[in-house]
């Protein structure tokens, strides 16, 4: 529905059907595309309850006051824009973590060997840690399993100068 038209933000504006708007905002908040705003006719406190569980960024309690509903907007972009940099940093963390993991386990290292690993390749290929982790996650299935078990030594990674 909003993934086809990408808006900033969606206005969900409640009337009598209240089970119709909340629908229209658990599909909307499901396909993660904007922050969603709901403009309610009435206050009803159960409706906001339901709406904030569902995950409404803002709601208005009419639709009359301009300047209210922009800074609405204003607020709801601002959180939205918080919550996906949150987002991106979970699963950037996530990925490291699934990368050290890998590396624990082919290389019998415990976590802060896997990390040091990491991010000295890091350093030396002048990338960040986040990619290599993808790099790892991309690669390892291609790759032999870990059985002989040592600790990979300075040349086992290639300087981005090599010729190799």
């Amino acid at each position: 529905m909003t993934v086809a038209t990408l808006p900033d933000v969606a206005l969900v504006i409640v009337g009598e059907n209240s089970e119709q708007a909340l629908e229209l905002i658990r599909t909307i908040v499901r396909e993660s595309a904007c922050p969603v705003i709901a403009i309610l006719d009435v206050q009803d406190r159960g409706f906001i309850d339901q709406a904030a569980r569902l995950g409404i960024f803002s709601y208005i309690g009419h639709a009359g006051d301009l300047e209210e509903m922009q800074s609405a907007i204003d607020i709801a972009l601002e959180r939205f824009a918080e919550y996906h940099a949150l987002e991106g940093a979970f699963g950037r963390r996530a990925v490291t973590e699934r990368a050290k993991g890998i590396l624990m386990e082919r290389h019998s290292l415990d976590e802060q060997e896997a990390f040091h690993l990491l991010r000295e390749h890091a350093r030396r290929t002048n990338r960040k840690i986040a990619d290599v982790a993808e790099s790892i996650l991309a690669s390892h299935r291609l790759l032999p399993s870990g059985k002989e078990r040592r600790p990979p030594d300075e040349g086992s990674f290639p300087r981005p100068d090599d010729e190799s």
